[in-house]
């Protein structure tokens, strides 16, 4: 059975840093293009952060870049999501995603793929 599984969310204090993990099972990571999305209460999503298969191509979110860095282990079948300088405003359940033959844009933008996981909850507080 194919399944994402977030961890890594928590309370953290503003400038505060965490890293989200994202494990993959039943199917091969590296054979997908990744990504994050984001949700806060009476907010839309927001794909904050996604990279292709090829690892080269990535797309950031305005609102984190130069904050937040996303990556993969291939031998770990496990995409992260490193979050620095957190703010508030980063406040959100996170979720990670996987999509075949579509292009950061088209996972990050268009919210197109395949499987997703059921979030983890990042509060940015003091």
């Amino acid at each position: 059975q194919e399944q994402l599984v977030e961890s890594g969310g928590g309370l953290v204090q503003p400038g505060g840093s965490l890293r989200l993990s994202c494990a993959a099972s039943g199917f091969t990571l590296g054979y997908y293009g990744i990504g994050w999305f984001r949700q806060a209460p009476g907010k839309e999503r927001e794909g904050v952060s996604c990279l292709g298969r090829s690892d080269g191509d990535t797309y950031y979110a305005d609102s984190v870049k130069g904050r937040f860095t996303i990556s993969r282990d291939t031998a770990k079948n496990t995409a992260y999501l490193q979050m620095n300088s957190l703010k508030p405003e980063d406040t959100a359940v996170y979720y990670c995603v996987a999509a075949a033959a579509v292009t950061v844009q088209g996972i990050c933008r268009a919210g197109i793929f395949r499987y997703r996981g059921q979030g983890t909850q990042v509060t940015v507080s003091s």
